[in-house]
């Protein structure tokens, strides 16, 4: 299968790694913006290894339903997940600003298919919120908190806790199959 990188935003492309391990300022830090359905969302630039086009995805069986599938990147498989049904959200059709983010989660790398990936950020800590108790309780404790911008909430995800032991087994059992 051949993947095609797709141009990252412009503030992506210029980050290096020192800049990656220095994202988090003191008081301030970078978030890659995307949307899923009408929301948007921000990951902590470092988890970030890339940004591809959705290409071939060669789905694996029985596995749970939020896993869409395998890709291969530069002789690498990766498990790739479905956010929205990972969310709960409906499935729509994927469009030329669909995306796959390929984030370092833990020790493994793994991809996740978006709508579209928006901006990279630089927000400073007075504008992240807790995430609200009653959001959190409802097993939500992979958001870490909501990013005031002006017109809009971003709920800022932490990916090491959206994508943990539960899901780790069901990747690795993907993996294993494909």
């Amino acid at each position: 299968m051949t993947t095609i990188t797709q141009e990252p935003p412009a503030a992506l492309a210029e980050s290096s790694a020192t800049e990656k391990a220095g994202a988090r300022r003191a008081g301030s830090m970078q978030l890659v913006s995307f949307k899923l359905s009408d929301e948007t969302y921000g990951i902590e630039i470092t988890k970030i290894r890339e940004i591809i086009l959705v290409g071939a995805i060669t789905r694996v069986p029985e596995t749970p339903h939020y896993i869409k599938g395998l890709i291969n990147l530069r002789s690498s498989v990766i498990p790739v997940i479905d956010l929205r049904a990972r969310f709960g959200l409906p499935e729509s059709e994927l469009t030329q600003d669909s995306r796959i983010m390929v984030l370092n989660v833990g020790r493994r790398t793994i991809g996740i298919v978006v709508d579209s990936v928006s901006e990279v950020l630089r927000v400073s800590e007075d504008q992240i919120s807790p995430a609200p108790p009653t959001v959190a309780s409802l097993g939500n404790e992979y958001m870490t908190g909501l990013v005031r911008l002006d017109e809009q909430l971003l709920i800022l995800l932490d990916v090491d806790k959206l994508f943990g032991e539960e899901s780790q087994a069901a990747m690795d059992q993907a993996v294993a199959a494909g």
